[in-house]
């Protein structure tokens, strides 16, 4: 049952600024805020009024997904740039519905789907490779190598804060360095640029004057110390990458420099904010204070817990980031996170792969057809487990199936999964962040589903706060670059106590928690089933298509001249 609310004291607890200001503020003419929000699939452009954040103008476009194999995820840099030219033009053109025009728009914050990596020609500004995307596991080998030499996942987590892992840039870029021709021959000749989303779109927005990244994103790649926030010379060394490659790291919030791209309507238009887009989520939810946790639902599931300006090591399969740092001279504030590779996908896959859905958004229809699952587990690791298994040997299962089993249960047992891999997660948080959690702050797109949000309070036993804003992660990024020292259109102050604008749904758990604990410890033996799946056999001589194809190769005179040889054997033999 859901139930409505404006909750800024229990569940937002943070102020943007005081009433008195606030009014000041609204007497005058407001400027205008712009946002890039690249994401997984799609792309926008977001236009915010200021002080109070209103969303008056926005453009979305879709992503194309390139699936050369199975396995492997990639976009086209070209395809992004063109898309948010488009997207900013299109939403410029609705401005002035409202009175205002491009020249308002003071700042432009940009927001990325992270880890996803791309290098480029410094000489040309093209790509010299598709943009390979965060769950691509085409770096399988790459990463057991690196282990193999480092004989440890977690050798680096003291200063990285990660586990070597398929889902960062560094296993990304050492691919890209062993495979491609032409990023090999670009590193020879120092032409060769890397780096996340962001520094690709800044690089193309500035005309290469700017190859920067921000903190959050730079956490993402494992070439980061964790606390000195520059690259680690070890790391660089280890990896072979030489840091003249790579994008300056600096903080989330300052002014970065304009646009100088023909191309693009937003020429001349000051860039002041970068985030992350899970981080800009976390801001954007108003998690600015340790122990506030906040997840979000999309094709993936991502869990990101505030630890305030110390970070957190875990010891249980969670990964230590950076959630933001607001301005140069800024404390950096860092969280714990865990992230579910298969959430929202999983309704996908049931629409196009096994057609158990027409449409993925009829999920919570099928659903509440049934009571409950009918005892079916479904754990979705199709690319393997992501926290805090780190499991890349996984393998999707659904388990628990009998004769009554209805296509209702599957996709019941689907929405749990969502619900059961958050818990993984936050019971981890639980024990290591210090703090208690008391609540879960959700969005994103997946958030509209009202039984998966009951699930998920039903399942971790704590009330889901669910944003009134779908997607928080434009939001985050335009408070971020809007209170840039130099831009000041707002001022960010955690220990004030006023925000209207975060409005909240709120779900409360209805189960017992033997009914938690029977059903959890379920979902439990269901993953370790899936587990080992994929085992790689030695390949011989005797079993490859490559001996196969050496055979088929030879002259068919040898192959006669072997056949009587082996006549003549027989011959003599049988004589004997």
């Amino acid at each position: 049952m859901t139930e409505p609310k404006n909750v800024p004291n229990s569940s937002a607890d943070v102020p943007f600024r005081s009433n008195e200001l606030r009014k000041q503020s609204l007497a005058q003419p407001s400027s205008l805020v712009g946002v890039i929000d690249e994401g997984t699939k799609t792309i926008a452009f977001s236009i915010y009024t200021t002080p109070d954040f209103k969303e008056i103008a926005a453009h979305r476009v879709e992503l194309t997904a390139i699936t050369p194999q199975d396995g492997w995820y990639e976009q086209d840099p070209l395809e992004i740039m063109a898309s948010i030219n488009v997207c900013a033009d299109e939403a410029i053109k609705q401005l002035s519905e409202h009175g205002y025009s491009a020249s308002d728009i003071a700042t432009v914050g940009i927001t990325n789907q992270r880890e996803t990596t791309i290098v480029w020609d410094a000489v040309t500004g093209k790509p010299l490779y598709n943009a390979i995307v965060w769950k691509d596991i085409r770096t399988s080998t790459t990463v057991e190598q690196i282990v193999a030499k480092v004989q440890d996942a977690n050798h680096f987590k003291q200063s990285t804060g990660l586990t070597i892992f398929t889902y960062f840039s560094v296993s990304k870029i050492r691919w890209l360095k062993d495979n491609v021709p032409e990023v090999k021959r670009a590193c020879r000749e120092k032409r060769c640029k890397i780096g996340t989303v962001d520094s690709w779109i800044i690089w193309s927005l500035t005309n290469g004057a700017l190859h920067i990244t921000d903190v959050t994103n730079a956490s993402r790649t494992l070439l980061m110390n964790i606390e000195t926030l520059s690259w680690d010379p070890v790391l660089l060394k280890t990896f072979s990458i030489h840091e003249d490659m790579l994008p300056e790291i600096r903080s989330c919030s300052e002014i970065f420099g304009k646009i100088t791209s023909e191309k693009s309507v937003l020429r001349g238009i000051t860039l002041s904010g970068i985030l992350g887009n899970q981080q800009a989520s976390l801001l954007g939810q108003m998690c600015v204070k340790p122990g506030q946790t906040k997840s979000t639902y999309r094709s993936g599931c991502f869990l990101l817990c505030n630890t305030g300006d110390k970070p957190v090591f875990s010891r249980h399969g969670l990964l230590t980031t950076v959630a933001y740092k607001l301005g140069p001279n800024a404390k950096p504030i860092y969280a714990l996170e865990g992230a579910v590779s298969v959430a929202g996908h999983t309704l996908s896959w049931l629409q196009h792969k096994v057609r158990l859905l027409s449409d993925s958004n009829d999920a919570e229809k099928y659903a509440e057809a049934v009571p409950s699952s009918g005892d079916v587990y479904f754990v979705p690791a199709f690319t393997g487990l992501y926290a805090p298994y780190w499991r890349q040997n996984a393998r999707g299962i659904i388990i628990g199936l009998t004769q009554f089993t209805k296509k209702n249960h599957i996709v019941r047992a689907a929405l749990e999964s969502i619900c059961f891999q958050t818990q993984d997660i936050l019971e981890c948080m639980h024990q290591e962040c210090g703090y208690e959690i008391n609540k879960l702050h959700a969005d994103g797109k997946l958030t509209t589903n009202k039984l998966l949000m009951q699930l998920q309070a039903d399942t971790a036993g704590i009330p889901v706060f669910r944003s009134q804003m779908q997607d928080s992660v434009a939001f985050g990024v335009a408070m971020c670059a809007a209170q840039a020292e130099g831009i000041n259109l707002c001022k960010f102050e955690p220990e004030k106590r006023y925000y209207e604008n975060v409005h909240y749904d709120t779900f409360l758990p209805t189960t017992t928690e033997l009914e938690r604990t029977e059903r959890y410890g379920k979902w439990k033996r269901a993953v370790e089933r899936s587990l080992g799946w994929v085992i790689k056999q030695k390949k011989t001589r005797g079993n490859t298509e490559e001996y196969y194809r050496l055979l088929s190769s030879l002259p068919a005179s040898i192959f006669l001249i072997s056949s009587f040889a082996m006549l003549v054997h027989s011959l003599a033999s049988s004589a004997k």
